[in-house]
């Protein structure tokens, strides 16, 4: 594990990261899902893809990286991307999973790996919307402290400035974004994952020109299960560069 200090807006960010097969020529970067860390996808992908120079960052504010401000994804993309280039690294592949694919996407590499990516918005059920109506009513009245009760699981745990930022990120719809993109698109899914449905894929298909969708039985972690078969649809594509 290494440290890399990056400054963004008057702020300095401690990003940590890792390095596998350092010697190789082809860049590939993964950047992991809301909640998580760098080891979940290297504990996936750092034994296979070796034609590759892997690299595996936590992002701010995740695992041992540092976040001391309510940031946007188009912020965590700045930052990533001063880091790649501080690293001497190109975005010419990244992989990213649940909220660190719509990281990837505003990356704009060649090939963009999308593994069960965020970025479609769903409408809220009724009991959300109630849910989040009574906690405003509850803030207006000066109780806002009870936030932990209404929080989703994923923002329970987080510091302010990062529960600021969860907020911010969960209902992003990046649906224009994604038609926006002109590079080749690998698309890959879970057939039960209910964090990001399978729709969502269908519609990121439909909007990205050049993409391809394969489908794995699995959940919103199909990956772990599949990494053989993943990393060989990332080979073929990349292959195709």
């Amino acid at each position: 594990m290494a440290l890399k200090t990056i400054q963004y807006k008057g702020q300095n960010f401690s990003i940590s990261y890792e390095v596998v097969n350092p010697d190789k020529k082809r860049d590939i970067a993964f950047l992991h899902g809301w909640g998580s860390n760098k080891e979940l996808m290297k504990g996936v992908f750092a034994a296979r893809l070796n034609e590759f120079r892997h690299i595996y960052i936590d992002l701010p504010g995740f695992g041992k990286s540092s976040c001391s401000t309510v940031l946007t994804t188009d912020d965590y993309t700045s930052i990533t991307a001063l880091f790649l280039s501080q690293i001497n690294a190109d975005a010419e592949i990244v992989v990213g999973h649940s909220f660190g694919g719509k990281v990837a996407l505003l990356l704009d590499p060649k090939l963009l790996v999308l593994v069960a990516s965020a970025g479609i918005n769903r409408p809220k059920p009724l009991t959300v919307k109630f849910k989040i109506m009574l906690f405003k009513t509850l803030k207006f009245l000066g109780l806002g402290k009870l936030r932990s009760i209404f929080a989703a699981e994923d923002a329970k745990a987080l510091s302010k400035e990062m529960y600021e930022t969860f907020k911010i990120v969960v209902d992003e719809d990046m649906s224009g974004r994604f038609q926006a993109f002109k590079g080749r698109a690998l698309l890959l899914w879970g057939d039960a994952d209910t964090a990001t449905p399978l729709e969502s894929a269908e519609k990121i298909d439909a909007l990205i020109e050049d993409s391809r969708l394969v489908v794995y039985g699995g959940d919103h972690y199909f990956f772990m299960k599949h990494a053989d078969e993943v990393c060989r649809e990332i080979e073929t594509e990349a292959s195709g560069q």
